[in-house]
């Protein structure tokens, strides 16, 4: 993935860099009548279905097909064959706003090839289902207050083999709340003055990290960061057992206690982060900025909402949006805690109000500087309908770049460009 770096910038940057879909032998497309893939809520959507082959139709293909509200059982599916590799199916209507989605599998010599389109009806005008607690403010603000009280303590050791002519390179760690710790790598460049500084903030997972240090050989003060409160520079089988171990299922865990789920140290830690580089008699002090994607997407709105140092705001495809989805009949955001074999275990008053202290949709409430939002229609990790729960409550400026509509939970380098374009048009005239 492309980056582009921003002068006179303090970025949260939240790794975007996902796996991006691979070609196929078989390519199942599917295309919506309407070129927007945009409908009136009772309008009618057909969905045409090609299936190619070495860039040629398929005849006799065996094609199995389903209209669903994202993440939610059929409301019509078939199997038929198709002489000529092409197929028109009727997808209805919603009588609410919301997405219809097409999922189209072919079945070829033993092997299924699936696709999928999803249609928006009226998609601004969707409503949270999450609550939001009327102490919310005050809990949060609460929060911070206590994190104010933890001196930072940074520990920086130096990384001697990582280092380059024009760049120290540091293993960072912060004291956070309850006596945890934030560790990330420091890239400072080495020549005396006032730089930008970029933090990125991963999404989720569990691994080590290098750090950002082609980004610091251009003059930036660079600190890329894990949440989990471990060393960012042991070997990669001790990331794979805690994902597997300790770690395994960490966005669900003491969901039963506000003051104790998992994010909380999360969202915290993200304000230290800020409260380091700002800090940092390196860092030039002006205009700051939040961005990322998925899990990242989720912290540089919590980020933005809390800490008022946020200037600038860009987020793909936010995880953690309308979690209660589920509970009211159509998609809830990653991580899902309400869906499948989820439901059972969450669906209980105690873990359903946790929710709304950490929903993205109640920080979106607070987010009153310029944003920048980009995602597609596709996405079945971070469904569309959670992602506009949060947007269409945003009451700061806001830009939602929808020009890349068949993205699932991924994005084009020309995307993450034109974002970063943005930020820099605006960045350059907010000095």
């Amino acid at each position: 993935m492309k980056r582009c770096l921003i002068p006179g910038l303090l970025l949260i940057w939240v790794n975007t860099a996902l796996a991006q879909p691979v070609e196929r032998l078989v390519k199942v497309v599917i295309t919506p009548n309407h070129a927007n893939w945009l409908y009136k809520v009772g309008e009618p959507v057909k969905f045409a279905v090609s299936v190619y082959r070495n860039n040629v139709l398929l005849k006799n293909a065996r094609l199995r097909y389903e209209v669903e509200l994202e993440k939610m059982e059929p409301m019509k599916k078939e199997t038929v064959v198709s002489k000529d590799g092409t197929l028109a199916v009727d997808g209805g209507t919603l009588r609410t706003a919301g997405f219809l989605r097409c999922v189209v599998t072919a079945e070829v010599d033993g092997k299924e090839y699936r696709g999928l389109t999803t249609a928006g009806f009226e998609p601004e005008t969707i409503k949270p289902t999450v609550a939001n607690p009327t102490d919310f403010n005050t809990f949060w603000d609460n929060a911070k207050a206590d994190l104010a009280k933890v001196p930072m303590d940074a520990r920086m050791t130096l990384l001697p083999e990582r280092c380059t002519e024009l760049t120290n390179v540091y293993q960072l760690n912060l004291q956070n709340v309850n006596n945890s710790r934030f560790y990330g790598i420091l890239c400072i460049p080495k020549k005396e003055g006032k730089y930008p500084a970029i933090l990125r903030v991963p999404g989720a997972g569990v691994r080590p990290y290098g750090g950002m240090l082609a980004e610091a050989e251009k003059g930036f003060i660079t600190l890329e960061v894990g949440i989990h409160g471990v060393p960012v520079t042991l070997e990669p089988v001790v990331y794979d057992n805690l994902s597997r171990g300790a770690l395994n299922g960490y966005p669900a865990a003491n969901l039963d206690d506000r003051d104790r789920y998992y994010y909380k140290r999360v969202y915290l830690g993200c304000i230290r982060a800020v409260d380091f580089l700002a800090s940092m008699p390196q860092y030039d002090g002006q205009n700051l900025a939040v961005t990322g994607g998925s899990q990242g997407g989720a912290l540089s709105i919590v980020t933005a909402g809390l800490d008022k140092r946020v200037k600038w705001l860009g987020a793909y495809y936010p995880a953690l949006c309308d979690v209660t989805g589920y509970l009211n009949g159509r998609a809830g955001g990653w991580p899902h805690l309400f869906a499948g074999d989820n439901l059972a275990y969450n669906n209980k008053p105690d873990r359903i109000k946790t929710t709304g202290y950490y929903d993205v949709v109640n920080f979106a409430r607070l987010v009153t500087v310029p944003g920048y939002y980009s995602w597609g229609y596709n996405d079945e990790t971070c469904p569309p309908t959670s992602m506009y729960a949060a947007y269409n409550v945003i009451p700061g400026p806001k830009m939602l770049d929808t020009d890349y509509l068949e993205t699932g939970h991924w994005t084009y380098p020309e995307q993450t460009e034109k974002m970063t374009t943005w930020l820099l048009a605006q960045l350059k005239g907010g000095k």
